[in-house]
Formats: C-alpha cells, structure tokens, sequence
C-alpha cells in the first residue's frame, strides 16, 4: 500500500504510556458492554426484521444509483475528507513516534477521507472515530480489555482499540502478513463504527439481550461480515486513489480466510463447532470483503437480507 507522505489523521490517541487497568482474561473469555464480540443473551426485542429495516432504510438511497465514486475520485481530494496527497505537519497533532503509528494514523485518514464522503452523497454527517493505540491492557467505556482482546471497537465511546502487536502476531501465528492485511483489520473496525452511526449496532446489542446464544451468534455473524463488506468497500476507493500495489487486494483476502471462525477453531482446537461462530467462516469473511472491495456500494453490503 502506498502511504507514505499521505495525510495522517489527528484522531489517534496514544495510550501506550498512559495507566493500565487489569482484565483477568481476554476478550475472547470475558466481556465489557457493547463489544462487538462476544454474543451473548435469548430471543429478540422486534426480531431480526427490525434490524433488517434500519439496514434497508439506510441502503434504499443506494439503490436510487447514488454513487459515492464520483464524489471520492474527484482528483483534488475528497469532499470533506482532504484525500490528497500532503505531508504531515507538527500542527495536526498526530502521534507520530514511529512508523507504525504513522502508518495507522494514514490508514485512520484515509477511512476518514472515504466515508466523509460516502455519507456527504447521502445527505449526512460522518462523526469520525478515534483510535487508541495501548499496550498490554487499557481501560474503554466497555471495560477492561487486554491484548488478548485483538482490535476491537467500543459504540460506548465511538473508539477503535488497537494494540498494534497484534500485527506481529497476524504475521506470524496466522500467516497474514503485509501492510493491506493489517490496514483490512483496521477498516473492519472502523466498519463497525458506520454499523454505530447507521443505528445497526445499537439494535443489535439490544437484541442480543434476549436472545439465546445460538441466535445470538448467527446474528454477530451478520454484523461482522458486514463490517468485512465495508472494509471492502474502504479497499474499493482506496483503490481508485491509486494506492494499492499488486498483491495487496490478496493481502486482505488473506488475512480474511486466516481469521475465519473455522480456520480459528480447527487451529486452536482441531475441530469446529458451528453453532459457536460468530464473526463467519473464512470462505464467508473472503466473500463479504470481495463484495464491497468490487462494487463499492453499500447496497451491496446488507448481509441482513442476503443469505451469507
């Protein structure tokens, strides 16, 4: 990916100094209010039309043949975004101590500069996310996590967490290496914080309540290989920028399949168990993202009201 020189957003918060707060597990055992894994609960408050409808309502102006592409790819930059190509400067106030922070700082802006400018051709007003990066442990609006947790977005305070060693590991434990890979795990979060800001999650967490495990798990599902979509569709326009490089679309497809649920599973425990997925299998996660990342439509991303 080439993103060097590029804009660097002033939404990164560094927390790798700050105080720590203790989690006796990770997130993948425990779990704080809101996160986006970890279902939990019994049968649904309006049932699954209702999250259905807000997905619909919210896609139906995609389908009057809006197409952001026109705004994003307008040569000068993005409106309300500032996509162009510019050098950092000491007045952005961005973390830059090193060059992963640098990195994840260019990727954050470049989320930015796409979904300005998505919901700008919808008639709405993106409210751009932070980022905090820690180590070890850090405290979020929902509780306490590790980096056992892996990246993760809390809607209690509109924040994507991100201890950035979870790359190595992305690297080294499942094989998903480059710098695409990682940027793919990042706009997933970021997927989410659209998901917040379309009124998807909030639905969805209230859902999840009442519904049994099962249920509870088929619906994650749903959400997160939506976020996979829009990730897609984030590669989709970075793209037409002009700033993936060969293999990089490959990178992301990747680090997809090595974090599907049944490559986890047959990883760490060598066997599935269906019925306990709840971000998709890594064929499921694979497709999702190749479906936003060829179309660049949201319309094509509401995997409430498509078989997944």
């Amino acid at each position: 990916m080439l993103w060097k020189g590029r804009r660097q957003s002033s939404n990164v918060e560094d927390a790798r100094g700050g105080r720590r707060g203790g989690f006796p597990g990770g997130f993948p055992g425990g779990g704080g209010p809101g996160r986006i894994r970890l279902p939990v609960g019994r049968g649904g408050s309006g049932g699954i039309g209702t999250i259905i409808v807000l997905v619909v309502l919210f896609f139906a102006l995609r389908a009057c043949g809006i197409d952001p592409l026109e705004i994003l790819n307008g040569g000068s930059g993005v409106p309300g975004g500032g996509g162009q190509v510019t050098q950092s400067s000491p007045e952005t106030g961005t973390p830059a101590s090193d060059e992963m922070t640098q990195f994840v700082s260019t990727v954050l802006a470049e989320t930015e500069d796409v979904w300005n400018g998505v919901f700008q051709a919808e008639g709405l007003n993106y409210q751009e996310p932070k980022l905090v990066l820690f180590a070890d442990q850090i405290r979020s609006a929902c509780g306490f996590a590790s980096s056992a947790s892996g990246p993760f977005y809390c809607p209690g305070d509109q924040k994507v967490y991100l201890d950035t060693s979870f790359f190595d590991q992305l690297e080294r434990q499942f094989g998903a290496s480059g710098d695409f890979a990682q940027a793919y795990v990042i706009a997933h979060e970021v997927g989410h914080h659209v998901q917040n800001l379309t009124g998807i999650l909030p639905k969805f967490n209230e859902m999840r309540q009442s519904m049994n495990e099962v249920e509870a798990n088929q619906l994650s599902m749903r959400v997160e290989l939506q976020a996979d979509c829009f990730a897609g569709v984030w590669g989709h326009f970075t793209a037409q920028k002009g700033l993936l490089e060969k293999g990089d679309a490959q990178e992301a497809l990747n680090a997809a399949k090595q974090i599907g649920d049944d490559t986890l599973q047959k990883r760490t425990q060598g066997y599935v168990v269906p019925e306990s997925f709840n971000h998709g299998t890594s064929a499921q996660r694979q497709t999702w993202f190749a479906r936003g990342f060829k179309s660049g439509k949201l319309s094509d991303c509401d995997t409430f009201n498509t078989p997944i």
